[in-house]
């Protein structure tokens, strides 16, 4: 659907544009734009992490970076991902569909300007006190091993990317609100490039190796944000920042952004106590965390995070507009997409845990023991990845209606419950003499996801929000025999890790291309088999 310009006069667009542009019909193509710019991102992450465990393995560097680069990324989901879009999102849909185009761009200058204000002092605070502040995230470091120096060396430089990356969101949210949705998701694949550049030809330069993934993060966050800035100025939307916290759209925002950013802290609460924890079960347990962490998020990240960045404006201006009905048809729409891939994806998550870890990371600093311990947290992740699947899908439908708490007050819930959980089996895993405690804190944070997701369906059904169509109970039993199927051919296939590890990169790679295209072969064939038919997920506008 071709896209059209913003209004350059001062009144709002006429209601039968904002109809047509509310069409449901390119919504699937939009999530396919996010989920392949995703896709080429993930690939070049899954290559950054590769290259990370063959040049540093599991030890001393990449646990320094993990935390050192954790903790810019945890205040991202203040300024960012989270709280941010949860409440500039929603109030752009509203300017957009019922403001002028000269209250829109001056609510645009305005935020940009109290936002950026902020974010450098925050920056600022959290350069200076960089050693204070890994000493307090992860104690653990603290010792001989020289952990402390390099994480808070490297923190200096990693730091000062919450104040790039958070201005990129920003700029990505004004790009999503008017559908431009392929450039915010492509710009993470600068990340992975400037990384992966970074860890093979400047580490092998320098007297401290590591030291180069800080300085590339450093880079990577200002070319993220000078890659959006010319697309924003070809919709006439570059911001021209100014202070201005009294402005009435930045003040709405904040009263969204409060619930959530109070939800964000006790999310990163969380966070550091999983940290904490890590850093006190030995060298190795944040980078095993660490890479399986990652390949649970490919496919989360591929579909999940996709669709809900495509969502999120959607819904806005769908409930902004009081389209009430089409509003619950394409929620319904978004958890049957989710169904359908998130189930399968898990179960090859757990089952393909060994070959996954084996193929991609297997080989130079990155032993046996590494592939071993990596591949049981990948396996207790892979459990909660519907949960986390159908978080990502349901929370934007409270943000756009512009409510933040009942999503904030679940997720407190749901994440005293990962931190009860990671404390109590971390400490039965140690006192069982389990050989990976670290499996604990991965699989409480699986537990924390599937409890959040159920508790946000159940607010979504009790207000009425969510009204599911006809053909779930089909739907869910093909479903079921599908991936019944797929887990049969998995289990025909599977191998020891042994021979996984004694084959060659090559073969490793053949051979796990095989099974995965097997498995996908094998699930999507019985979906037709049991009468499933594209035409049964297409969005009716």
């Amino acid at each position: 659907m071709k896209q059209q310009k913003p209004p350059d006069q001062g009144s709002p667009a006429p209601y039968e544009q904002n109809m047509e542009r509310l069409s449901g019909r390119g919504l699937f193509a939009k999530t396919s734009v996010v989920g392949g710019m995703t896709l080429v991102s993930r690939i070049l992450g899954l290559v950054r992490d590769v290259v990370f465990a063959r040049y540093f393995g599991a030890g001393i560097v990449i646990d320094a970076f993990v935390v050192a680069n954790r903790i810019p990324n945890m205040l991202r989901r203040f300024f960012a991902e989270g709280a941010f879009s949860a409440g500039f999102i929603p109030v752009m849909a509203r300017y957009r569909e019922r403001h002028s185009s000269a209250d829109m761009r001056e609510y645009i200058d305005s935020v940009a300007g109290t936002f950026a204000v902020i974010l450098f002092i925050v920056t600022m605070l959290g350069v200076i006190a960089a050693p204070l502040i890994v000493v307090a995230v992860a104690p653990g470091f603290i010792g001989d091993g020289g952990d402390l120096d390099l994480a808070a060396l490297m923190l200096r430089f990693t730091f000062p990317y919450l104040l790039f990356v958070s201005l990129t969101a920003f700029a990505g949210g004004i790009l999503n609100t008017y559908g431009r949705f392929a450039v915010p998701a492509f710009t993470p694949v600068i990340l992975n490039v400037v990384l992966i550049a970074g860890a093979i030809w400047l580490a092998p330069t320098l007297e401290q190796p590591g030291m180069a993934l800080a300085y590339a993060v450093f880079a990577a966050g200002i070319l993220q944000l000078v890659f959006q800035l010319p697309f924003l100025a070809r919709l006439k939307l570059l911001p021209r920042p100014r202070w201005a916290p009294h402005h009435e759209g930045v003040r709405r925002a904040v009263r969204l952004m409060l619930p959530a950013i109070f939800g964000s802290s006790v999310a990163q609460i969380n966070v550091l106590l999983s940290g904490i924890i890590a850093s006190m079960l030995g060298v190795g347990s944040i980078s095993y965390l660490y890479f399986s962490d990652r390949l649970m998020e490919f496919p989360l990240g591929l579909f999940g995070i996709a669709l809900a960045t495509v969502t999120l404006p959607y819904l806005s201006r769908l409930w902004s507009n009081d389209l009430h009905a089409e509003f619950a048809a394409t929620l319904d729409w978004s958890m049957k997409l989710a169904l359908l891939i998130a189930v399968p994806a898990a179960i090859g998550l757990i089952v393909l845990a060994e070959p996954l870890v084996a193929t991609l990371f297997y080989g130079g600093s990155f032993d046996a023991h590494s592939v071993a311990m990596t591949a049981m947290a990948l396996q207790a992740y892979g459990m909660g990845l519907v949960g986390f699947s159908f978080v990502k899908i349901m929370a934007p439908a409270f943000f756009a209606r512009e409510d933040t708490r009942t999503p904030v007050r679940i997720g407190i819930l749901a994440l005293i419950v990962n931190a009860v959980l990671s404390v109590l089996l971390a400490w039965y895993l140690t006192q069982q003499g389990f050989p990976g405690p670290h499996v604990g804190l991965a699989l409480a944070t699986s537990i924390a996801a599937i409890l959040n997701a159920g508790l946000l369906y159940a607010g979504l059904r009790r207000s009425q929000v969510l009204r599911h169509g006809k053909g779930w109970a089909v739907l869910c039993a093909r479903i079921v025999i599908a991936n019944l199927a797929m887990f049969a051919i998995l289990l025909y296939l599977k191998q020891p890790l042994q021979s996984w590890l004694d084959a060659g990169f090559a073969g490793r790679a053949l051979q796990l291309g095989a099974h995965i295209g097997a498995a996908v072969t094998v699930y999507f064939v019985s979906l037709l088999l049991v009468g499933m038919r594209p035409s049964d997920l297409r969005l009716k506008s």
